[in-house]
């Protein structure tokens, strides 16, 4: 069983001023959905109220498979507004209720019969529930691998070094560390996001992956050396972007577990991954991030997806640095 613990909330998505559309999201929930549609037993830890949205959410997350033991709350359900600009790239607005008091007696038994844990966003960064969501990074840590995705939000957590606390907190416990460029620039603009990644790896984590938009992901371990591994994304065109991240890290994460790389020890079996097995393993992050930039919104790919996709375009290589 992989367990994901974060927000849960519905986007209200407007570009170039047409009527505007709802899709189920939160970085979190997005992951959750893109483990359970690539085949991995996966559950939901979060929040949503019991209102018009919540049911949306509650809908698309049983839809795709992931099981929640932890049902909607009299709290309304979270909000981000997002405006798409010419590329495809979305700038939010929030409005957000965050804590996880309904799960917390649940939590102890849930974290301790996980083989993943994976956390992150605003759920891992916003009071009260970030408390919450370390405590059980902390639970996991000795049994289960566990994933972080930071995705910073400057307009929710606005102040870098508050932000910057939190993440290190999370990374020190942390097995497999995904961040965008953007995301490592904003929390440290004062070094190269290549160092940053380094110094993540010295803090505690076994891989990082940084994403680069159009320049696809690169990955790094104590293993690859100062280099690492980077891998071009596939061309496609590219109706949005809100959810690529979180299908990478989804296809990532999916990789890692279907070459035994979970529940306990996960992280020196990940310090051990040959170069080679982390490009195969990026490459079909960077897939499944292709396909989701091609269609609107967060749809994550399903595991026919993606290995459809990638027969399609195993004859076109990718440019590797």
């Amino acid at each position: 069983m992989l367990t994901v613990m974060g927000e849960a909330l519905v986007d209200i998505v407007t570009k170039d001023g047409a009527t505007p559309r709802t899709h189920p999201g939160g970085s979190p929930l997005n992951v959750a959905v893109g483990l359970s549609r690539l085949g991995h037993p996966t559950r939901f830890i979060g929040r949503y109220g019991n209102d018009e949205h919540g049911s949306v959410i509650d809908e698309h997350l049983r839809d795709s498979g992931v099981e929640l033991p932890v049902g909607p709350d009299d709290s309304p359900t979270s909000v981000a507004e997002s405006v798409l600009d010419a590329d495809g790239a979305p700038t939010y607005r929030f409005r957000l209720d965050w804590n996880l008091d309904a799960a917390k007696e649940q939590l102890p038994e849930l974290v301790a019969e996980t083989d993943l844990l994976h956390v992150g966003s605003i759920g891992a960064m916003l009071e009260p529930g970030a408390s919450t969501v370390l405590d059980a990074v902390r639970q996991a840590a000795d049994h289960a691998l566990i994933s972080y995705d930071p995705n910073c939000r400057p307009t929710i957590i606005p102040d870098a070094c508050d932000a910057r606390t939190w993440a290190e907190s999370v990374v020190a416990l942390t097995d497999v560390v995904k961040a965008s460029d953007e995301d490592l620039l904003w929390l440290y603009p004062h070094r190269t996001v290549e160092e940053s990644a380094r110094a993540w790896l010295d803090l505690g984590a076994s891989l990082v992956v940084v994403t680069r938009g159009q320049l696809g992901p690169w990955g790094l371990t104590q293993a690859t050396g100062s280099a690492g591994v980077r891998v071009a994304p596939p061309a496609v065109t590219v109706a949005d972007t809100v959810g690529a991240g979180d299908a990478l890290m989804a296809a990532l994460l999916s990789g890692l577990v279907s070459r035994g790389m979970s529940g306990a020890d996960a992280g020196g079996r990940l310090r051990g991954l040959h170069e080679e097995e982390l490009r195969e393993v990026l490459r079909s992050a960077a897939a499944a991030a292709a396909i989701t930039v091609s269609r609107n919104g967060a749809d994550m790919p399903t595991r026919e997806d993606l290995e459809t996709f990638e027969q399609q375009h195993e004859e076109k290589p990718h440019a590797e640095s």
